[in-house]
């Protein structure tokens, strides 16, 4: 396949120096020439912002859609996916710490199309864009879902949710169903252990819910960190209150790995009590992940 050269990016302001400044997340990365942003594959080159990850997967791979996990979309059926290396967070608890911090970017190029043709080869009813964080790699991603819109294919979208309302509104836009990570409901967690804030991914679930994409959301459960009654109960307040009981809910065990390696895995007790607790807050479809339940 064809070398290509690096894609120009969207969202980005220029600035003195010749900085650019990436306005597709709420970092609002600052950049210098010739260096990369926060996630590692939004570059500066000659005070213009480009993707250096553009139509160079690092993972491709044909799944159930439920592994995703998208339970209550198009189930059964086989979901094409991508992704690249990059991420605009740092879990601690990263499990695809490889890729989301990875550096080493592929040569071979793939085209959106033939992305969607490979979908389309492998009997696939859907494009993901997964493994990484798709936000940092959104101009591809756009472009995926366009190519899959016009050849009847459904895209899925596997995030964080860490971005910024104007980009999420192109993003999105084509985009058919969504697995978003709520890690935790306190700010101390995301900046502690994510690099991140909270805030803006509650604005992403609620702009996902008003705009009608299929949202289920997925919450990985970390002993001592994030899984205290309290704390699962004001998750699960929040996310009736604003996004309703039909929403699908994930809770997954969480396996040491990365930056916390001394944690234990979760036990099996933990998860049940927490799907007992959404079970009683009115949710009506609660999943467990990471487990044989």
């Amino acid at each position: 396949m064809a070398e290509k050269k690096y894609n120009p990016a969207r969202w980005f302001e220029r600035c003195e120096d010749n900085q650019v400044k990436c306005t597709l997340c709420p970092r609002n990365c600052l950049i210098a020439e010739n260096k990369n942003g926060f996630c590692g594959v939004r570059k500066n080159v000659n005070g213009n912002l480009v993707s250096i990850v553009y139509g160079r997967p690092s993972a491709l791979n044909i799944d159930r859609i439920e592994k995703k996990p998208l339970y209550h979309f198009l189930p059964g059926t086989k979901t094409f996916s991508v992704g690249t290396v990059g991420c605009n967070l740092d879990c601690a608890f990263c499990q695809n710490h490889t890729l989301a911090r990875g550096t080493n970017i592929p040569t071979a190029y793939y085209s959106p199309d033939e992305i969607v043709n490979l979908a389309l080869k492998h009997d696939c009813e859907s494009v993901a864009l997964t493994y990484n964080e798709p936000t940092v790699w959104a101009e591809y991603g756009m472009d995926i879902a366009e190519s899959a819109k016009r050849h009847s294919l459904k895209t899925v979208c596997v995030s964080n949710g860490y971005i910024s309302t104007d980009s999420a509104r192109d993003f999105y836009k084509n985009i058919d169903a969504a697995n978003i990570d709520l890690k935790s409901f306190t700010n101390n967690f995301y900046k502690e252990l994510t690099k991140s804030s909270l805030e803006p991914v509650l604005e992403t679930l609620e702009y996902l819910h008003e705009t009608g994409v299929h949202l289920e959301i997925t919450n990985l459960i970390i002993p001592g960190s994030n899984d205290s009654v309290g704390g699962v109960n004001a998750l699960l307040t929040w996310v009736y209150d604003k996004i309703g009981a039909d929403v699908p809910l994930h809770f997954s065990a969480f396996f040491p790995c990365y930056k916390m390696q001394a944690v234990p895995s979760t036990p099996l007790q933990i998860l049940l009590r927490i799907r007992k607790q959404a079970y009683d807050a009115g949710f009506k479809n609660v999943h467990l992940g990471n487990v044989g339940v």
